[in-house]
């Protein structure tokens, strides 16, 4: 359900809440406006999990304005929680403010909260609207609403690759596939993931830092994972001192297994960054959620060359898999095409 300016102010709570990105997990990344008489008066977005919710702040903006939220219209991201954490339930917060009316972009998954604050709100007096601009209000808590479903985290395969699908060439040098706004983006997503993972060959062939360094002040820094079942630790510190770094070995843990103990850590999403092998072992196991290649217009050549992807070898085109809602993005030269497998 989606109206005119419904939806303006819900766009606006939504650059509220990205401007969090990366910031908020294990918690959600929310959002908040507050509009009297088609007017601006409070704004506010989580910033990081432990403080003040999107909610609290927008009401608290609007007092450092010198304004009453009373008959004022809250346009909020996700679902207000109304249930004690780390913060107080944000849905008493809203009951004692005197707003009107509550407008949703979507329903929080959690079960703490699912469709509870609807509820409060409407036995309240409080007209909720919900489902405004769902779609983008869900995709930018996707990793989230994962975690919390199924108790692992959201898993992305990122690759870089010519046209020809390389990834390296037969020596195993790669740098640089893709050029600097391609890999300004792969800042972004190690800025979303608590855990950054690629494989021992990529390690010792490209010694990756595997950090977010735009913002070079970044806080939270992703885990680094090397997937191996020969690499020993003492080679696992030689290549990150710093020891923000850990060895696992999914293909006979059990991708299932592996990814759950991430969750349990919280950390709801993983990125992988390859190499083939590794890409392969996620694939094959079916547990990749999405998918983004950044493709350069490069050709390599050659019968050494590394591929991006390895694992089975199917009999049948018809065994490839096949993506959904497929976007196509430029970054300099270079093109990237994401998707989703499940």
């Amino acid at each position: 359900m989606t109206d005119g300016p419904d939806s303006r102010f819900m766009l606006r709570a939504l650059e509220l809440a990205r401007r969090a990105w990366g910031m908020t997990s294990p918690n959600p990344m929310v959002g908040a406006v507050l509009v009297k008489e088609g007017r601006v008066i409070g704004e506010g977005w989580h910033h990081r999990a432990g403080e003040a919710h999107a909610e609290v702040n927008a009401f608290l903006d609007a007092e450092n304005r010198r304004e009453d939220a009373a008959g004022a219209v809250l346009y909020v991201t996700l679902e207000p929680c109304s249930s004690t954490g780390r913060t107080p339930p944000c849905t008493e917060r809203i009951l004692r403010s005197g707003v009107k009316k509550v407008v949703i972009g979507c329903l929080d998954p959690d079960p703490r909260h699912d469709g509870r604050a609807v509820g409060m709100l409407e036995r309240a007096g409080i007209e909720v609207v919900s489902g405004v601009e769902e779609t983008a209000c869900r995709e930018l808590n996707r990793a989230f609403f994962c975690w919390i479903k199924t108790g692992r985290p959201l898993v992305i395969l990122k690759l870089a690759v010519t046209l020809d699908g390389r990834i390296a060439a037969y020596t195993g040098d790669s740098r640089w596939v893709t050029g600097e706004p391609a890999r300004r983006r792969v800042q972004e997503l190690r800025r979303l993931c608590g855990a950054v993972m690629v494989g021992a060959g990529t390690v010792k062939a490209d010694h990756p830092r595997l950090t977010v360094r735009e913002p070079a002040d970044w806080p939270c820094q992703p885990l680094r994972i090397v997937a191996s079942s020969t690499m020993t630790q003492e080679e696992l510190n030689a290549c990150f001192p710093d020891g923000n770094a850990e060895l696992a070995d999914p293909g006979k843990e059990g991708w299932t297994a592996f990814l759950d103990r991430l969750g349990k850590r919280n950390i709801t999403a993983l990125l992988i960054e390859g190499g083939a092998g590794l890409a392969g072992s996620a694939l094959d196991a079916g547990v990749v959620d999405r998918v983004e290649f950044h493709i350069a217009p490069k050709i390599l050549g050659g019968e050494r060359s590394l591929g991006a992807v390895g694992g089975r070898d199917p009999l049948r085109m018809a065994e490839a898999l096949a993506l959904k809602n497929v976007q196509v993005r430029r970054y300099g030269d270079d093109i990237a095409v994401s998707g989703d497998l499940k």
